[in-house]
């Protein structure tokens, strides 16, 4: 890994010290999926347990963490940039330490301490709770290379920086044996968390106010595979967990297509608050790209899968991702995946560009379409997706939609948004209201009147019983 970066100047010599007793201001930069975001908030909440300020106004930060990811070229790119970033606001004094935390430590702790010196210390994948120590000490030497094998359970406290909904870690690292992802280097082997810890954590989220809780692993449905549950251990623990809980919304993110049992649809038609959304990325749908992707299935048993979901829960909202430009992908190739996803008709699509990483096998394969070729397939692709995701919107134009309220517009002080049960967090747009009022964490009632290819606009009308909810006709009236 090579890292480019201008001059950047040198550490003041007056950096102003915090006044004696006073806590340490530390603030935390979190890239990368939410299953970082989850790390994050187990740092944040070491932090706070230990008696350190956690502040998200950097300018005010003594101490900055920048967690980082390191799963393709550009989140490479954009940790790096950030943590470039941090040290130069070191070098002209207005931070006093820099950490780096997630990903790129496992894997280029050593390479990035060579060549940004302005770094303190490293916080690892395995040492998420040790975070107050390696801060109070203000050094820590590069680590090796190396595999996390640490599971954190219910005993590690969490800051969340999330508005109504909640991240719930099953598991961590990956078995899977995909030729583009590296992530088994340095996340390890499958393991997951018993189904004890994942209810206690999941009572005390309830307990704070989340109103929603998403499962999340990086193959989510092989869960409780390693504890001898084999095809079903996802589905025992969604049953744990509405049993022991009473959490209006569980959705599960990253469904593995050879790893989805069947029971799961059926639980997911017949049990209201599990949610009718399935999100599973299956990068892409011709045999001769799955082959070298070493991909299970095919584009025939993905559709046959597909349809069951859509049998056993009719108002299921799909979500997938794909690759373009892996090695020996031709036009025709690309033709197949732009077929299947017409035929499809997914809600949300994601796709990014084939990532050439040192230390996976794809990268020995030869005939790999060019950079811009690459891009411009994706372009196509997320073109093409574009029609299909602005119809999906357009066909929910009249109706009334339950809706989970997350407060005010990030962009807009005059809106309100929030999300339908077919919208996962941060990936899949939102519902933007425009005229009554819901507190935040409400589930209100939202007439839809408009659709966009990524976000729809409606207004309150509902329900009239729920404290602080102001249909807009009665705003009309006031």
């Amino acid at each position: 890994m090579t890292v480019s970066r201008a001059e950047l100047p040198k550490a003041s010599d007056q950096q102003d010290e915090e006044p004696s007793g006073a806590p340490q201001k530390v603030g935390l930069i979190s890239l990368g999926c939410p299953k970082n975001t989850v790390d994050s908030e187990v740092m944040l909440g070491q932090l706070e347990r230990q008696g350190f300020e956690i502040t998200s106004d950097l300018d005010q930060a003594s101490t900055v963490i920048v967690n980082t990811c390191g799963f393709i070229d550009e989140a490479k790119e954009e940790s790096v940039e950030t943590i470039l970033e941090v040290a130069e606001a070191k070098g002209e004094g207005r931070v006093r330490k820099l950490f780096v935390a997630g990903c790129m430590v496992n894997r280029y702790a050593e390479e990035l301490a060579a060549e940004i010196p302005e770094i303190d210390g490293f916080v690892g994948l395995d040492d998420l709770t040790k975070v107050g120590d390696l801060v109070s000490l203000g050094s820590s030497a590069a680590p090796a290379p190396s595999r996390a094998h640490v599971v954190f359970d219910d005993g590690a406290e969490r800051r969340l920086v999330t508005r109504s909904f909640a991240y719930l870690k099953v598991a961590e690292g990956c078995n899977n044996p995909c030729t583009f992802c590296a992530i088994p280097v340095w996340r390890g082997r499958f393991r997951s968390r018993s189904v004890a810890s994942l209810v206690r954590e999941a009572q005390h989220l309830e307990a704070g106010g989340t109103r929603e809780l998403v499962l999340l692993a990086q193959d989510t449905t092989r869960y409780g595979e390693d504890l001898g549950e084999r095809r079903t251990g996802l589905q025992k623990l969604i049953e744990a967990l509405l049993a022991n809980t009473s959490i209006p919304w569980i959705r599960f993110m990253y469904a593995y297509p050879t790893t989805l049992d069947e029971g799961l649809l059926e639980l997911m038609g017949q049990e209201e608050r599990l949610v009718s959304y399935l999100d599973m990325p299956l990068q892409h749908s011709h045999p001769d790209i799955l082959r070298g992707m070493r991909r299970g299935g095919s584009a025939t048993t993905y559709l046959r899968q597909l349809e069951k979901a859509r049998r056993h829960a009719p108002d299921v909202s799909l979500r997938s991702t794909f690759i373009t430009g892996f090695p020996g992908e031709t036009e025709a190739h690309f033709q197949h995946l732009m077929d299947f996803v017409r035929e499809v008709r997914f809600d949300h699509l994601g796709a990014f560009v084939f990532s050439p990483e040192p230390d996976i096998p794809a990268t020995q394969l030869e005939e790999r379409p060019s950079r811009p070729v690459a891009i411009e397939r994706r372009a196509r692709l997320l073109e093409a997706q574009e029609g299909i995701s602005l119809a999906s919107r357009r066909s929910l134009v009249g109706k009334t939609l339950d809706v989970l309220v997350e407060g005010v517009c990030s962009e807009s002080e005059h809106l309100l948004e929030g999300r339908h049960a077919g919208q996962a967090p941060e990936v899949d747009g939102r519902v933007l209201i425009n005229d009554g009022a819901a507190p935040s964490g409400t589930f209100a009632q939202i007439e839809i009147s408009e659709a966009f290819a990524d976000d729809v606009v409606g207004h309150v009308v509902g329900p009239l019983d729920q404290p602080g909810v102001v249909p807009a006709a009665v705003m009309g009236q006031t």
